[in-house]
């Protein structure tokens, strides 16, 4: 799918840079939850995906917040600087919570934390099983290893 979403993804290539830059995120991560979650924008109607999400990483919106988002909004730098720092915030409570968890199974348990929420996340071992389809985290490491190793990122 990365390959796929790649000509997409290209739109908003430098924005993910400049984000990742200065988040200090790897810009392929970024790049992969963005696939993952609404295919480079393409699975957006106006910005909006599934239940109350908008933008390009599919933020949960609540409802008193759902009228103050212009519909230009969804694939700009404050979209994708906002996903990434609660990504951050999920990598982060994941380290917290499993210290025992090596560096690549964290990464892993913040990414499903990311979809699932960090309350989902309870052992290694199931660390997808409450994201969509089981697999969100092994698919956005592949993806991510995707776009760092040929989509440029």
């Amino acid at each position: 799918m990365a390959e796929i979403d790649l000509e997409d993804m290209e739109k908003y290539k430098s924005i993910i840079k400049e984000v990742a830059c200065e988040k200090k995120v790897d810009p392929a991560l970024i790049a992969a939850i963005i696939s993952r979650q609404s295919r480079a924008g393409k699975t957006l109607n106006k910005g909006w995906g599934c239940t109350n999400t908008f933008g390009l990483m599919q933020i949960l919106i609540t409802s008193d917040r759902r009228r103050h988002i212009g519909t230009d909004l969804w694939a700009n730098k404050e979209q994708i600087c906002k996903g990434t720092i609660i990504l951050i915030d999920f990598l982060l409570r994941i380290k917290h919570a499993h210290p025992d968890w090596s560096k690549e199974q964290q990464l892993k348990g913040g990414i499903a934390a990311y979809s699932a929420g960090d309350g989902s996340i309870h052992s290694y071992e199931t660390v997808d099983s409450k994201t969509p389809n089981g697999d969100f985290s092994n698919d956005v490491i592949a993806r991510a290893q995707w776009y760092k190793t040929d989509g440029g990122f």
